[in-house]
């Protein structure tokens, strides 16, 4: 399995300087000045905190103002409440990573009636409630890549993940959240197709609602009442570390049960250097949350995009606006200023290439 697992449809789009860059790059009206409203889901969270780390180290260079703004309880009225106050305070533009689209529906159109430029990263909004969305990757990219994660795991601890019966399950925040429940339905069609012989034995899946402790818990009663299961896929960066602790807690270690998922290198790394996993994956999330103020912040300046038109960031390179079908399946997209960037590149980390990254 490489290390890294590039996302073809941005092949063409990353290259700094191409001959094809659009108007809107070459033309663009600067950012200078703009004040971005960055939300997380959650903070005290390792990657929300790394994400706005990497949005005020290039927010500097830029010229903005990244203003983070988050609860450290991860809900939908408590996004509400951040949302109102970024109103109040009269930013240009909000990026957030929703934990229930619907449930910030309402007061995302609220920013936009206020003239409040709207952006999403790590989780969508209602597509007709914001403007640009920063994604991480495809559903079927990143439900590949949990799978193809939990399946080399298994390999490295002797089992046969093509031929043996494998019991598994998810373990992640909740049912509302847009791209986990997106790469959960894409993994479970990957499954389908190339490990038919595999058996999910919690079909409605196991959530932790982003509660660090909670998910402690409920990685305990995953363990409880599948004492048999071979592997736990985490699409969750608080679900993850959770239930490796649960493991451990358990006196568990990667040769008994495979757990794998998505989550920051340092909220990882103890936990592999103990023995508790093979490896798990991300995205570099601090280029994922300046990407996501950046595009903000160009839009916020008046610059005006549609799918297939470049938008050149600054020390990061050219990113191509996709429709938002790419990351929802059917999904419209406005003639102007509405779609996708997709990040260009995710990483699988183990104990062999995990000191190379700090976030």
């Amino acid at each position: 399995m490489t290390k890294k697992v590039m996302a073809s449809v941005l092949a063409a789009a990353m290259v700094a300087g191409t001959m094809g860059m659009s108007a809107q790059a070459s033309e663009a009206v600067s950012v200078e000045g703009k004040t971005v409203a960055f939300i997380p889901k959650v903070t005290g969270n390792a990657f929300f905190e790394s994400a706005n780390d990497g949005a005020q180290k290039y927010a500097e260079e830029w010229g903005i103002s990244v203003e983070y703004m988050g609860n450290s309880v991860a809900g939908a009225a408590e996004q509400v409440e951040v949302i109102h106050q970024a109103i109040n305070t009269g930013v240009d533009a909000i990026c957030i990573s929703t934990v229930d689209a619907a449930g910030v529906s309402d007061a995302l159109q609220e920013a936009k009636d206020a003239g409040i430029t709207v952006c999403t990263w790590d989780s969508d909004a209602n597509v007709t409630d914001r403007a640009l969305m920063v994604s991480q990757g495809t559903p079927d990219t990143l439900g590949k890549m949990l799978v193809d994660m939990g399946a080399d795991s298994l390999s490295k601890r002797g089992k046969d993940a093509a031929k043996d019966e494998i019991k598994y399950c998810w373990h992640y925040s909740q049912a509302t959240v847009t791209d986990q429940n997106s790469w959960q339905v894409a993994g479970e069609a990957y499954i389908a197709e190339n490990y038919p012989n595999w058996v999910n034995v919690a079909p409605d899946n196991y959530y932790s609602e982003q509660d660090s402790e909670k998910a402690v818990t409920v990685g305990a009663a995953v363990l409880a009442d599948h004492s048999d299961v071979d592997l736990i896929i985490c699409n969750d960066s608080t679900a993850l570390p959770g239930q490796l602790q649960a493991a451990q807690n358990a006196g568990l270690d990667k040769d008994k049960i495979s757990i794998t998922g998505f989550a920051s290198p340092n909220s990882i790394k103890e936990f592999c250097k103990a023995g508790l996993l093979y490896e798990w994956g991300l995205w570099d999330c601090q280029i994922q949350g300046a990407m996501g103020c950046y595009v903000a912040a160009y839009l916020a300046a008046g610059n005006e995009v549609k799918v297939g038109d470049t938008i050149s960031i600054p020390s990061i390179g050219d990113v191509a606006v996709e429709a938002n079908d790419c990351i929802s399946e059917g999904a419209e997209t406005a003639d102007t200023n509405n779609g996708v960037v997709l990040l260009p590149e995710r990483v699988v980390f183990d104990e062999s290439n995990m000191e190379d990254y700090n976030f």
